[in-house]
């Protein structure tokens, strides 16, 4: 930490309980080829509502008030109550303030189609900022995503109606569905990938399609960087790491889903006012963090090991 960063965190701590947050800067980053200038910390939709309609808006609004512009959402997350809750904290002007995302989880054209008028609806907006294929899992799903009346042909004229702004796709099963993915459309403006500091030990986004996906120019959004929470759970690392780990690889920003106010403000705290880790941080890390454990065990969404019996996660259900 330099003179000036930690000047200004003993001044927000002489201020009170985070009480100077507001006044520190935001970290911004271009999102890849969209274009679009987004906050390095995404507010995740999930968990921001999973407490209950009121803490959502809560958190919405004093995420807003911390310099946050941009906020993730799914079709799915919440029965729809995720894209409720930012509908509602963003009518009129203030939509214009805010960058908002949704996903749709359907594989097929007409399926796809329906969740992005239901998004629209409930988020009481006419368009998306980014619109994402979400939590593409198998090769069999790709095959039906680029099929005849798959899925990509709503992606692509949801964009041409004007419907959304950009598109892209997500996924954290499996580093090779990401690059077929990656392989198959030139249209893809952003990727979503899990990003964290046990992933380079087992089934490698980071190693293997991270790279492929900046070549061609595409925004990164990482996602998972406690590991939907055992990371912590486990005393592997602590939050601020995994925050300053996932910061310090190739992506624009990190979508993370507090459940509190309280949990909001403590990421963004590490987000303003440290540095992502260096390169010999991040190698002392991940000697530490090889020792294990890792593996589908620690980051259940991705494909299993032979042999585990672990549930594997799916986006968007309960920890």
């Amino acid at each position: 930490m330099n003179r000036r960063t930690f000047l200004q965190v003993s001044s927000i701590a002489a201020a009170g309980p985070l009480k100077a947050l507001a006044e520190q800067p935001m970290p911004m980053a271009t999102l890849g080829k969209s274009g679009l200038r987004v906050s390095r910390f995404t507010l995740g939709g999930y968990h921001m509502r999973a407490n209950g309609e009121e803490n959502a808006l809560r958190i919405i609004r004093r995420a807003l008030e911390l310099g946050v512009n941009f906020f993730d959402s799914a079709h799915k997350y919440n029965n729809g109550e995720s894209d409720v809750a930012l509908g509602k904290a963003f009518q009129g002007a203030a939509r214009q303030k805010v960058l908002l995302m949704s996903k749709a989880q359907l594989r097929d054209r007409a399926g796809a189609m329906r969740q992005i008028e239901e998004t629209l609806q409930r988020m009481r907006t006419d368009y998306l900022d980014l619109w994402q294929c979400h939590e593409v899992t198998t090769h069999e799903e790709v095959d039906k995503i680029f099929g005849p009346n798959g899925a990509l042909e709503a992606f692509v004229k949801a964009k041409e109606q004007g419907k959304v702004r950009h598109i892209g796709f997500t996924g954290h099963a499996d580093p090779s569905v990401h690059q077929r993915l990656l392989d198959g459309y030139d249209g893809w403006e952003t990727a979503q990938m899990p990003v964290n500091l046990v992933d380079k030990h087992y089934l490698s986004f980071i190693d293997s399609v991270l790279p492929n996906v900046r070549r061609k120019g595409l925004g990164v959004l990482a996602m998972k960087s406690n590991a939907m929470g055992p990371i912590t759970r486990n005393k592997i690392a602590t939050i601020e790491e995994c925050l300053r780990y996932s910061l310090a690889q190739d992506v624009d920003t990190v979508v993370s889903g507090p459940e509190t106010v309280e949990q909001l403000e403590q990421n963004i705290l590490v987000v303003k006012t440290r540095q992502p880790m260096s390169r010999n941080e991040q190698q002392q890390v991940l000697a530490r963090t090889h020792k294990g454990p890792f593996g589908s065990g620690i980051e259940r969404y991705k494909r299993k090991e032979a042999g585990a019996l672990h549930p594997v996660h799916q986006d968007g259900e309960p920890v």
